[in-house]
């Protein structure tokens, strides 16, 4: 899924794990939406991620999740901003 969000800035749903999980994703757990803010490296290749609210979720490295992942484009066209790389401008 890709769809606009506000001020020039691209929604996208990715999966992610523990080695590719970033600040400012989005992942929806028991039903609530939660912005990851800050992460920890764990021993055994796990992450600790802190939502928001404080509260906090240990990612094992086989864990995969949907997330949603703003990507944010300064100046041009933000429907360009997945395209490869030799057909931006």
């Amino acid at each position: 899924m890709r769809g606009r969000a506000s001020g020039g800035a691209l929604a996208s749903t990715v999966e992610i794990t523990s080695t590719n999980v970033q600040r400012g994703d989005i992942i929806e757990v028991g039903g609530q939406q939660c912005r990851v803010i800050d992460l920890f490296q764990l021993p055994g290749g796990a992450r600790q991620l802190v939502f928001e609210s404080g509260e906090r979720l240990t990612m094992h490295p086989g864990t995969r999740l949907l997330a949603v992942r703003i990507l944010r484009v300064r100046g041009g066209d933000p429907t360009r901003a997945f395209s490869p790389r030799r057909y931006r401008r």
